[in-house]
């Protein structure tokens, strides 16, 4: 299951910045990281196992970490067009 993540972060130093986008992109279910102009700060492209394995990878990984103020997640009803 894919499930793409819209991050807000509470950071506006360089260095908790960096942290957090290199802790992110080390997490095997991460597939895509972005960091965006704006708000969201930064896009997520997570693919797991199943609703509990999103669960888990949130609890224990996303909102664990200290530099996350707000998470939305999104789930693809139907791919219309996709990169390829």
């Amino acid at each position: 299951m894919e499930v793409l993540v819209d991050v807000e972060i509470h950071a506006q130093d360089r260095t908790t910045i960096e942290e957090f986008e290199a802790a992110v992109a080390a997490y095997d279910e991460v597939v895509e990281l972005r960091r965006m102009y704006g708000s969201p700060h930064h896009f997520v492209r997570v693919a797991v196992a199943d609703d509990a394995a999103y669960e888990a990878f949130v609890m224990d990984k996303l909102t664990g970490h200290p530099a996350v103020l707000r998470l939305e997640s999104h789930l693809t009803m139907k791919t219309i067009k996709a990169e390829g």
